[in-house]
């Protein structure tokens, strides 16, 4: 019986994914418009045999560009690029459901598709927050449940685009004359609440059939989501008890949904700062924490937790009457994890900024390569993870040191593949999922 084995994302983040990595002596303030860069940096999670890696994105302007290295991007196009510079690594690029349209949304990631062979994912977002809106012409961001109303029928529809063409479409009959066969190409038509879509797709049928699926939000609106569409969850978890229960919900919820439990990867992210010894592990942390600029934490804690500015003290405690979650219509699951993070541990503000300054609510880790592959295991083998989102708190240097510490440690404990082996496969096949059959083919019956 084949060991059940590891899937690992590389979550690539210009500089690194603590706010302060980009003032390190060895950081390139540049790097996040450098296509050498993410080159480098994929290669480099090729090289550990990883499944994929994943460009986060966002149709607005993070943060102050004060912070930190702003802007990104357009991530397929960067992805296109790297699917020329390697040829195994999944490439997954995030799009927005709001903010979008479903015909040239299948289109790019039909063709992302066929450039990389078979490698394309998409993590599909329904963005929060008022300064996208405003981007799109309108007043405020859609209520909570409108954006995922929208997002299950922007699926819908392009899954239908996806399987506008059969497979087998393509004659290709010099002798005749006839390229294709218009009795295999199916016009979606789709007439609905909040698109109309009449004709086929103009790219073939992917390799994949289409991209791998992913989505990341957690709150009750993205657990159904996901459960109905997901292939991979991106989350964030604190504690390995946590973990297990949001594991258990959703394969439980994709079971409901009608579809097989293992169809859907669960992926936590984690942060890892990694040192010889957990000494110089904690020093290193240290040295990250040491050049936050605090102002810009408060100032985005009272963005996210919609307090008014200059109502957080750096070394007083979050208010005691902050708003439930149903009353936030922006990333729901994230404000429940960091209010939850900061009462559960009774940390100021000053100490809740410095433990989000390198994840922004996911587990950040300190320790020795052995103590991360040991967490990693744990939480593989309890009912916790399927696999891991890394992202390493300083690039290129973070993955780095994990490709060349922690994953030997992995393949040693039979965890993680030791190769891609000799025959190219798509990133489905990568992550033990099927390829999608299309909807307007009718499958043999069974003899």
């Amino acid at each position: 019986m084949t060991r059940r084995q590891l899937h690992l994302n590389a979550f690539l983040m210009n500089t690194g994914h603590h706010e302060a990595s980009w003032r390190l002596p060895e950081s390139d303030p540049y790097a996040h418009v450098d296509l050498a860069h993410y080159v480098r940096l994929a290669r480099t999670a090729e090289r550990g045999t990883f499944d994929s890696l994943f460009l986060a994105d966002g149709p607005q302007l993070w943060s102050s560009v004060g912070q930190r290295p702003a802007g990104a991007l357009e991530p397929i196009t960067l992805l296109t690029a790297l699917a020329t510079a390697t040829e195994h690594i999944g490439l997954i690029a995030t799009a927005s459901t709001s903010y979008n349209s479903p015909y040239n949304l299948a289109r790019k990631f039909a063709t992302l598709d066929h450039l990389s062979g078979g490698r394309a994912g998409w993590n599909i977002v329904t963005t929060a927050g008022a300064e996208a809106a405003r981007n799109f012409g309108l007043d405020a961001e859609p209520a909570h449940a409108e954006r995922y109303a929208r997002a299950a029928e922007f699926l819908d529809v392009a899954l239908k685009l996806w399987d506008s063409w059969e497979d087998d479409a393509i004659v290709a009959d010099k002798a005749a004359g006839v390229w294709g066969d218009d009795a295999k190409i199916h016009p979606p038509r789709h007439q609905g609440r909040f698109f109309s879509v009449e004709g086929a797709l103009n790219v073939p049928r992917s390799p994949q059939g289409y991209p791998l699926l992913v989505q990341a939000g957690s709150s009750e609106d993205g657990k159904r989501f996901a459960a109905r569409y997901a292939e991979a969850v991106f989350t964030a978890q604190q504690t390995v008890e946590d973990a297990r229960a949001f594991y258990a919900d959703l394969k439980s919820r994709t079971v409901a949904a009608g579809r097989d439990a293992d169809h859907v990867k669960v992926l936590p992210g984690i942060v890892p700062v990694l040192g010889s010894t957990e000494a110089e592990a904690r020093a290193n942390e240290r040295v990250l924490e040491d050049h936050i600029v605090h102002a810009h934490g408060v100032n985005h804690l009272e963005r996210l937790l919609h307090l008014d500015p200059g109502t957080l003290e750096l070394d007083g405690r979050l208010p005691a009457d902050l708003p439930p979650e149903s009353a936030i219509e922006g990333a729901k699951s994230r404000y429940t994890l960091i209010v939850g993070l900061a009462r559960r541990e009774r940390l100021t503000v000053r100490q809740l900024i410095g433990r989000l300054g390198g994840g922004r609510g996911h587990l950040t880790f300190a320790g020795t390569p052995e103590q991360v592959a040991d967490t990693i295991q744990l939480w593989f083998e309890s009912g916790a993870a399927d696999g891991f989102n890394i992202m390493p708190p300083v690039l290129p240097s973070g993955l780095d040191a994990f490709v060349d510490h922690v994953v030997p440690i992995l393949r040693d404990r039979g965890l993680l593949r030791t190769g891609y082996g000799d025959a190219r496969r798509t990133l489905r096949e990568r992550y033990g999922l099927p390829r999608p059959a299309n909807q307007h083919v009718i499958a043999p019956a069974l003899v």
